[in-house]
């Protein structure tokens, strides 16, 4: 009897752990290691050479579908599913070879990083007419999906003109005698290739052994699954109940309740993209309104993760992100809600908030060295994806957000909340700061990681301890003492950069607690390389005229025929979408730079803005009569005459300089004879 009650509690701990679909106190941080069309940046060497670095900042690293597509793609048109085909070049993909791939899954496996497959199977690509699917051997076993592995009504759609349905699949395989599936599609249908019919027998083994290969032979710890709308859920329950993988996370873009229902078709068996996560925060960001970070994204479309949605018992299976490679602006202008702004803010809050998180490698390779701080406060503050939070101010300008009253993520304007003294700023960026509970450590904290910067840096020394602590530090390498310049803890230093004549400047900080007069604890050592960079400044040839309504915009290279687009309220202010065509009036550090002016007779400007080339777009930016835009955001303000500032200090670096009548002057500052110049499009004083 014991025997028995031993074995059914045994049985019952399996299916228990099984069940859970993405572990419950998850304190990891997940990597996208792709973005579209990154076969440079996502080659399995690539990432594998930067398994120490990762090492330190994820258990996860999600990669793309790793199976020969035969061609260059990436991944989501599989052809080859097993490895040891096709003269042994099935695992040949755009981003390396199966040698490649599993060198890198074994590193990152000895790092402690877990490597996440995209599977993709709820379409297949064929050789060379509709249904013709490859024949594989794994393991003696051979496998082939049929004719009859295709959805009955696969790619059917509706003809408008003639008013009825046509199933170019169906109708194409009759006319050439194959017979396709009796069961029609279980989730939506995917025009591009064949869809699977999970019913079947044969898809099922197919799938189940693909799967089992990934983990045990290949040494994937979980999967991402693709398009899990094509399928019932029911199908991703029996494939992990059957693989058993570590972790599982499902692409069910659509509302938080859709997901929900996905997830509970899983029996919670698979975790999920929290997708009105990322729309919230992009909305958030268009709207320069920090506050809809704790609305939904439509009416009751809360994120999974919110306190607002079914009162956050879907965290656990809420991989959340704030961009993806489908949401992306990709390079040919194609994109679903991308972030366009306040890259940094928008990843301080995802790290701030329950939820696995999943940082996108563009923003990872663009941003590493803000994110990297970001997830060592998460990390200190022993966040999990179970976490619970509570909002401490929502405005428009200001959202604060304290998190297992641990960590404080404030977006927007920082200094409109301050926390109590129990807290001490570890982090301070544009439109971002953390700040973290003193007594859950007793340590020194720098904010800034080594590596390369541009810009002299603001760096944040924080002593984070229940004890009066200041904090010392050096800038030479040597090691602080009591008597080593000091700061009060959570205040700032700087970390000078290079000049004009020296480019790049290389400086070792240390710094540790000082307690009661003597060092305490650790001293961090990092070592900064900061290059100098030349002050922005408008370009000579932007002018404006007394009276004129007008703004400029310095376009991304790929962009061309700008067009720009104003509005107040929901009134167009000088025509309908996409706009009025702007001129191009110059070229600044090789970008195209273009001028929208107004010529109608209204007197009032518009309240917002937006450039476009028709394909590519800015978020909604908040109009500045004669702004100076790039497609982030209002860089500065050119004034009626055509110069914004005057300025009576010297100049910091070699510039040309002009008279007020428009006559080059010289490049020397100190050989200038006394007057007011103009240079880089300002008034300065000689």
């Amino acid at each position: 009897m014991k025997k028995l009650l031993l074995s059914l509690w045994v049985l019952m701990t399996s299916l228990t752990t099984m069940a859970q679909g993405w572990p419950s106190q998850y304190e990891g941080v997940m990597l996208q290691g792709f973005y579209w069309d990154s076969y440079k940046e996502s080659k399995w060497t690539v990432l594998e050479s930067q398994a120490d670095e990762l090492s330190q900042y994820f258990k996860l690293v999600w990669i793309p579908q790793s199976g020969n597509c035969k061609g260059t793609s990436m991944g989501y048109d599989d052809y080859w599913w097993f490895p040891g085909n096709n003269n042994n070049t099935s695992y040949n993909s755009s981003f390396g070879t199966e040698t490649e791939l599993r060198s890198m899954i074994n590193t990152f496996k000895s790092k402690g990083i877990g490597t996440i497959a995209d599977v993709v199977i709820n379409h297949r690509k064929n050789r060379s007419n509709w249904v013709d699917f490859p024949t594989e051997t794994y393991n003696g076993q051979q496998y082939k999906l049929l004719s009859t592995d295709i959805c009955k009504y696969d790619d059917k759609y509706y003809d408008d003109k003639n008013n009825k349905w046509v199933y170019p699949t169906l109708d194409w395989a009759t006319a050439n005698n194959y017979e396709l599936s009796s069961n029609r599609d279980t989730g939506e249908d995917w025009p591009g290739m064949r869809d699977l019919d999970h019913k079947s027998e044969n898809v099922q083994n197919t799938v189940k052994a693909y799967l089992k290969m990934l983990l045990n032979d290949l040494g994937y710890v979980g999967f991402r699954y693709d398009m899990v709308k094509g399928y019932s859920a029911e199908y991703t329950k029996l494939y992990n109940q059957d693989s058993n993988p570590t972790y599982s996370v499902g692409e069910c873009w659509d509302s938080s309740e859709t997901i929900k229902n996905w997830i509970e078709g899983t029996s919670k068996n698979s975790a999920a993209f929290d997708f009105q996560f990322k729309y919230v925060v992009r909305n958030a960001v268009d709207a320069g309104d920090w506050s809809q970070l704790d609305e939904g994204n439509g009416t009751n479309n809360y994120p999974l993760v919110s306190n607002k949605y079914n009162s956050g018992n879907y965290r656990q299976w809420a991989v959340t992100f704030v961009e993806n490679h489908d949401t992306q602006l990709r390079n040919d202008g194609s994109s679903n809600g991308p972030l366009v702004a306040d890259t940094l803010a928008a990843n301080a809050y995802l790290m701030a908030m329950p939820g696995t998180p999943c940082v996108f490698l563009a923003h990872w390779l663009d941003c590493k060295q803000y994110i990297k701080p970001m997830i060592e406060a998460r990390n200190l503050a022993g966040l999990k994806n179970t976490s619970g939070y509570e909002v401490l101010k929502s405005q428009k300008n200001c959202f604060a957000v304290k998190t297992d009253d641990k960590l404080i993520c404030i977006v927007g304007d920082a200094t409109q909340y301050t926390p109590s003294s129990d807290f001490v700023k570890v982090l301070d960026g544009y439109h971002y700061a953390y700040y973290l509970r003193k007594n859950i450590a007793n340590r020194a904290w720098v904010s800034h990681e080594s590596g390369h910067y541009k810009g002299a840096q603001q760096v944040v020394l924080a002593a984070i301890t229940s004890q009066n602590a200041r904090m010392v530090y050096t800038l030479d390498g040597s090691n602080p003492t009591a008597s080593s310049p000091s700061v009060a803890s959570g205040e700032k230093i700087t970390i000078p950069s290079g000049d004009f004549g020296n480019p790049v400047r290389t400086t070792t900080l240390k710094a540790a607690m000082l307690v009661n007069g003597a060092i305490s604890g650790n001293i961090i050592t990092r070592t900064y390389e900061v290059e100098y960079v030349e002050p922005f400044s408008i370009p000579e040839f932007c002018t404006m005229a007394e009276g004129e309504i007008g703004g400029f915009f310095e376009a991304p290279t790929t962009w061309s025929n700008i067009k720009c687009y104003t509005w107040t309220g929901s009134t167009p202010f000088d025509g309908n979408w996409p706009g009025k065509a702007c001129t191009q009036v110059g070229v600044r550090n090789g970008m195209k730079v273009w001028k929208w002016s107004y010529n109608g007779t209204k007197t009032t400007a518009p309240a917002n803005i937006i450039f476009n080339d028709g394909s590519n777009q800015t978020g909604d930016l908040t109009f500045k009569n004669g702004g100076y835009y790039n497609k982030e955001s209002l860089l500065g303000v050119v004034t009626a005459t055509g110069i914004d500032i005057i300025q009576s200090s010297k100049p910091k670096v070699r510039s040309k300089f002009y008279t007020l009548d428009g006559r080059f002057a010289g490049t020397d500052y100190n050989s200038l004879q006394r007057g007011i110049y103009v240079t880089n499009g300002k008034k300065v004083v000689r």
